[in-house]
C-alpha cells in the first residue's frame, strides 16, 4: 500500500514512461515538474506553448530543453485545443494543465467535438492528500468540478474514489459520505442521500467498497471523535480512506484548509475523461504538480 505521495513516483516509474501532453507549459513551476517527471522516468513530454519563452525559462532554471518536444504556439486557448487533440487521437496518455486558466482548460476538455469527454459522462476531480500526522493517504472528491453533485453523480464519484484508492493499494476502501452530523434528517439532503448510499454499499451496489454516512468530518477521520459521539456499528467512522463531499463549497474549503493551513501535500487529477487529466492551480508547487503527474500516470492505460 502507498502511504506517502513520494511513493506514487516509484509506483508510476515501475509502469514505464507515459506520453504527456502539456497545455501552455510556459511557466517555471510546470516545466520543472514535467522535467522532474521526465528525469524520474515517468513521462515523455510534449509541451505546447511559446517556444521562445519555454527556452528562456529552461535557460534560467538550468533545465535541459531537449527533454521536451516543444510545439510552438502563443495562444493559450489554441495550446489547450492542440494538447486535447493529441490525447484524444491516441498520441498521448495523459493531459496536463500549464499556465492556462482552469476555465479555458476545462472548456477544452469538455468540447464535444474534441472527443476527450464521452457523451453522458460524469467529469469530476479527485485529490489524494497526505496530511501530517496521518497514517496513510486520503482520497477526496469533488473539490473543483461539480458544484452540487446529484444522487446519481455521487454514485459515480464513489466509483472514481474507489478506482483511485485501488491504484494506491487500497483494494476495498472505506468511503465516508460527509454531512454536518451523523443524524439522518429529512431537512438535510446530504444526510438522507448519504444514508441511502450507505445502504447501497451494504448491498454491493457500489462495487468493492465500504460506504457509511452521514458522517461528520471529525467522526470520519478521528477514532476519538467517533467514540466521544458514541457512533456505533460503523466500519468507516474514525478510519475513512476516502471522503465524498456533498458540495464543492465544503470540499474546496477542506482542501484549501488542509493544504494551506494544515501543511498537507496533494496530488490531483480530473477523471471521467478518455485519459487522466492533471488539474492543479497555477500557484501550486512543483512538488504538487509532480505528484499529480505520477497519479495520472498510474491511472493511464
Amino acid at each position: 500500500m502507498i502511504k506517502k505521495l513520494n511513493e506514487l513516483v516509484d509506483a508510476a516509474r515501475s509502469r514505464g514512461r507515459r506520453r504527456l501532453a502539456v497545455a501552455y507549459g510556459n511557466d517555471a513551476h510546470t516545466l520543472h515538474a514535467v522535467y522532474d517527471a521526465w528525469q524520474a522516468g515517468l513521462v515523455e513530454p510534449t509541451v505546447f506553448g511559446d517556444k521562445a519563452q519555454i527556452l528562456s525559462v529552461c535557460r534560467s532554471e538550468n533545465l535541459d530543453a531537449t527533454a521536451f518536444a516543444i510545439v510552438d504556439e502563443k495562444s493559450d486557448v489554441r495550446c489547450v485545443e492542440m494538447a486535447v487533440a493529441l490525447v484524444a487521437n491516441g498520441g498521448a496518455d495523459v493531459l496536463m494543465k500549464g499556465l492556462v486558466s482552469t476555465d479555458k482548460y476545462m472548456r477544452g476538455i469538455l468540447n464535444k467535438e474534441a472527443g476527450l469527454f464521452p457523451p453522458k459522462g460524469t467529469l469530476s476531480h479527485v485529490s489524494v492528500i497526505e496530511i501530517p500526522g496521518r497514517d496513510g493517504l486520503l482520497c477526496i472528491s469533488d473539490v473543483a468540478v461539480i458544484p452540487l453533485p446529484d444522487f446519481k453523480q455521487k454514485t459515480v464519484l464513489i466509483k472514481y474514489l474507489s478506482r483511485i484508492a485501488a491504484s494506491i493499494g487500497i483494494d476495498r476502501p472505506r468511503i465516508a459520505c460527509i454531512a454536518p452530523s451523523e443524524q439522518v434528517l429529512p431537512s438535510v439532503p446530504s444526510s438522507t442521500e448519504s444514508a441511502i448510499l450507505a445502504k447501497m454499499g451494504d448491498r454491493g451496489q457500489l462495487g468493492n467498497v465500504i460506504v457509511d454516512g452521514p458522517l461528520s468530518l471529525d467522526v470520519a477521520l478521528y477514532p476519538e471523535a467517533a467514540e466521544a459521539k458514541k457512533v456505533q456499528g460503523s466500519s468507516v467512522a474514525g478510519k475513512a480512506d476516502c471522503l465524498l463531499f456533498p458540495n464543492i463549497e465544503s470540499g474546496n474549503v477542506f482542501f484549501k484548509a488542509a493544504t494551506h493551513m494544515g501543511g498537507a501535500e496533494v496530488a490531483a487529477i480530473v477523471v471521467g475523461t478518455k485519459v487522466p487529466c492533471v488539474l492543479t492551480s497555477r500557484g501550486d508547487t512543483t512538488q504538487t504538480k509532480l505528484y499529480s503527474i505520477a497519479l495520472a500516470c498510474l491511472q493511464a492505460n
